[in-house]
């Protein structure tokens, strides 16, 4: 009778414990709302979040998110200086972090995921494109498995997790403590790359005699030369300004990674030039000449009666200082400048291309009409 009791006492445990244990749509119930709450913090798709929790919690039930909260199987690493436990996943007894509740294992996940350079590419994916996201994250080396990418995509597709996704509209927000930690782990991976050089480079051709590049004085004000790809973000922390400081004093109005070699201003740029106007050497934008000789965009265009969109071209003279529109550069020869017309060319467009009139270009070739032959020889300057 001892040993009837007994049996039916540990029956009823083991049947209490299984029904305890949770499913898979009990887990996606129980925390959608926080891998959609990181989605819109940082970027990770939500079904990406939630298929890689319940295949790394055994949907809640791994013994590994019961001692320690971990729902994504990160491990310590070094800079982990948390709690954490032991569990043996691809070798005996390895270090696991330890999470005070879910949302923080959630919060960790999306952060190491955005801060490590490894994981950089996934986030110019679309929000949507969980198999991108899930063959990323394998060839990133998320995981050993070697079907990763499968197992995500088929849970995402069982439970539809793709319906909790949300698409991007325009730039997310990023939390300015995680656009820093990632900067700051960007530069523990790498160098700072040394720009390439170019044919026609602006600021080889300037600075090419400087022998100190990363900090100098242009205008009598202070500035970084800031490499393509540089993160505007990175360049205000490195020189404890805030963002919106360094932006305002470079007349930009788009937060992200610079696009081509230039100077960053570290104060605010003279109202006027330290000479009276500037030659342009190449076709450059308003924006590009103000950035070289450290006037306001602004004052600039007002200036030389132009939008300060607006572009100038080789040999153009710019205002600096109050007094006047571009100035057409003075030819240094007396020999009128010619084209050749090149076959089904007009006379609109050689005259747009050299930014004359179509009366002028018939007046000083004394054409009778708009008929030009592939070959002939037109005066396009006086």
């Amino acid at each position: 009778m001892k040993k009837i009791i007994v049996l039916l006492a540990a029956f009823f445990v083991t049947g209490f414990a299984f029904a305890q244990r949770m499913t898979s749509e009990e887990y996606i119930a129980a925390y959608k709302d926080a891998a959609i709450a990181q989605m819109k913090r940082l970027g990770v798709p939500a079904s990406i979040i939630l298929a890689q929790g319940l295949l790394e919690t055994e949907s809640g039930n791994s013994d590994l998110v019961k001692r320690s909260n971990n729902h994504f199987g990160i491990k310590c690493k070094s800079t982990w200086t948390g709690e954490s436990v032991r569990h043996t996943d691809d070798a005996p007894n390895e270090c696991f972090r330890k999470y005070a509740s879910a949302m923080d294992s959630y919060n960790d996940h999306s952060n190491y995921l955005y801060t490590s350079p490894r994981y950089a590419s996934l986030f110019q994916l679309e929000s949507t494109d969980y198999r991108g996201w899930a063959y990323g994250l394998k060839k990133a080396g998320y995981a050993t498995n070697p079907r990763y990418p499968q197992i995500l995509i088929s849970n995402i597709e069982k439970y539809n997790l793709q319906q909790y996704n949300d698409p991007m509209d325009g730039v997310r927000t990023v939390p300015e403590d995680i656009a820093v930690m990632k900067e700051s782990k960007a530069i523990e991976k790498k160098e700072i790359p040394v720009a390439e050089k170019k044919d026609a480079g602006l600021f080889q051709k300037l600075f090419s005699n400087r022998k100190n590049k990363s900090n100098q004085y242009f205008n009598k004000l202070k500035a970084v030369m800031a490499f393509k790809g540089t993160s505007l973000l990175a360049i205000a922390t490195e020189n404890d300004i805030a963002l919106v400081k360094l932006m305002e004093y470079n007349d930009l109005t788009i937060d992200g990674l610079l696009k081509e070699d230039q100077w960053i201003y570290l104060e605010r740029k003279h109202k006027e030039g330290n000479r009276d106007s500037y030659t342009a050497l190449e076709n450059e934008s308003l924006y590009d000449v103000s950035q070289v000789n450290a006037v306001q965009l602004a004052m600039l265009a007002q200036y030389n009666g132009m939008e300060s969109t607006g572009q100038v071209k080789k040999g153009d003279i710019v205002r600096l200082r109050p007094g006047g529109a571009i100035i057409k550069a003075v030819v240094e020869t007396t020999i009128p400048r010619t084209h050749e017309v090149q076959p089904k060319e007009g006379l609109y467009s050689i005259a747009k291309k050299y930014n004359v009139t179509v009366d002028e270009l018939k007046e000083w070739n004394s054409l009778p009409g708009n008929d030009l032959k592939p070959g002939q020889q037109l005066i396009i300057a006086k």
